[in-house]
């Protein structure tokens, strides 16, 4: 499966390139299977299992709501909400801190935050992810220090990974542990150069529709907007100022990363402190126990 992984990664290369930097409009989501909703609800009788599934789905996306298409474009405001606020602040790095966790990361100069609504090259504006309750974007690929511990199981390549530490010198990881899956994360870790590196950085408060759900998923779409997360492998071009029309050269000048994967981990709780730093040093606080502190 790791294989495969890498081999997709390779050939969907141009496609890939296409969506992550919003030239095209693009959505994931995801549909109930039969093994998916066991894995989900193991101890529900099998023929309701998938019409469980469909209905954590529905809340987690807003559809169970009177007016979903509403609900949504409130959701969107407040999220555009947090996007402003962090890019008015402009911070050079963010610290988090919990249980197994003390890291910095430094982010680039020309760092955007983006969440919800996106625009194409068209300016016709898409949702990319249903559900999503994230604030993003991309680290400074070489100011990644410190360890962080997985707060969440991560599905790659078939495989669950639970309860692993990563630790970060310089951008790179330098070391890895997994007390499940560690063989998979070797190979996550290990599909190229990229992969050593972080592409993302995630905002997700704890107090959200799916998090309140106490449902783990083992989906990542989902899994992802119940936490805080990071990914590994490759950065969105559009995270930066005039990113989407730099070539590969210029978006590594500017600290992007570059991979043939991009792989979401939770490390999210109800124990998460994230304080932003400022050019001049002084912390403020952005979570505090999960959850915004602004």
């Amino acid at each position: 499966m790791a294989t495969a992984h890498k081999v997709a990664g390779e050939a969907m290369k141009v496609y890939r390139d296409y969506v992550q930097a919003d030239k095209v409009s693009w959505c994931v989501i995801s549909v109930p299977t039969k093994e998916w909703a066991a894995k989900v609800f193991p101890d529900v009788a099998p023929e309701e299992q998938e019409a469980k599934l469909w209905d954590a789905i529905f809340k987690a996306t807003r559809a169970d709501l009177e007016n979903p298409v509403e609900a949504w474009k409130e959701h969107d405001e407040t999220l555009h909400t947090k996007v402003d606020y962090l890019n008015e602040k402009h911070y050079k790095a963010l610290h988090y801190t919990g249980p197994g966790t003390d890291l910095t990361i430094e982010l680039p100069e020309k760092h955007v935050w983006a969440g919800a609504g996106s625009l194409n090259e068209k300016n016709v504006p898409f949702m990319a992810n249903i559900p999503t309750e994230e604030v993003f974007t991309m680290p400074l690929k070489t100011g990644v220090n410190g360890q962080v511990s997985s707060t969440k199981p991560l599905v790659f390549a078939g495989n669950i990974i639970d309860n692993f530490t990563l630790t970060f010198e310089n951008g790179r990881i330098v070391d890895y542990k997994a007390e499940a899956g560690e063989e998979a994360l070797k190979h996550l870790v290990e599909t190229d150069e990229g992969s050593h590196f972080l592409g993302e950085v995630a905002l997700v408060p704890h107090d959200s529709p799916i998090s309140n759900t106490n449902v783990l998923f083992y989906n990542t779409l989902f899994d992802e907007n119940a936490s805080c997360h990071l990914a590994i492998g490759n950065a969105y071009a559009f995270n930066l100022v005039g990113g989407k029309t730099m070539s590969k050269e210029e978006l590594a000048e500017n600290g992007a990363n570059a991979s043939i994967t991009h792989n979401d981990f939770m490390i999210g709780s109800a124990e998460l402190d994230i304080d932003g730093i400022t050019a001049d040093g002084r912390h403020e606080p952005i979570f505090r126990k999960g959850n915004w502190a602004f």
